[in-house]
């Protein structure tokens, strides 16, 4: 990936619903520059899926989780992958430590939940994982 690849994506994740023509002058290239950029990324596994992202506050689901993964090896970008399809999860960080990565879950109730970690456990790569419900959010950003 270079540069240009970065911006696409970073332009991707502010809105992901952009038209081509929109990406190509942002970018300062052609429509069929973007397009063949796209295709190249989705086809090579980097752009996984496009969704929706709702306020919290709109959204029904109303049980959310926090779940710390560990990944066997350098199996990363694969479960990466694989929890990006993943319905119930909301968010997904890479992080350090103790944990390889932290995926925020949402549900409409807690066996919607337990069917996601029946799912997420099911994931190849994936050594170890804890779960948190989430309770109360006293700060906000």
């Amino acid at each position: 990936m270079d540069e240009t690849d970065h911006k696409l994506i970073g332009l991707l994740r502010t809105n992901a619903r952009e038209t081509i023509a929109t990406l190509a002058h942002r970018l300062g290239v052609s429509r069929g520059t973007v397009n063949n950029r796209l295709r190249k990324l989705e086809e090579e596994g980097v752009i996984v899926g496009y969704t929706v992202r709702l306020r919290p506050d709109v959204s029904a689901q109303k049980i959310r989780a926090w779940m710390s993964i560990a990944v066997e090896g350098n199996q990363t970008r694969r479960v990466i992958a694989d929890l990006m399809g993943e319905p119930a999860v909301a968010t997904l960080h890479d992080t350090n430590g103790r944990w390889d990565l932290l995926a925020e879950l949402r549900a409409e109730n807690l066996q919607e939940i337990s069917q996601a970690l029946e799912r997420i456990r099911l994931i190849k790569g994936i050594s170890n994982s804890e779960t948190s419900i989430h309770l109360v959010t006293y700060r906000a950003a």
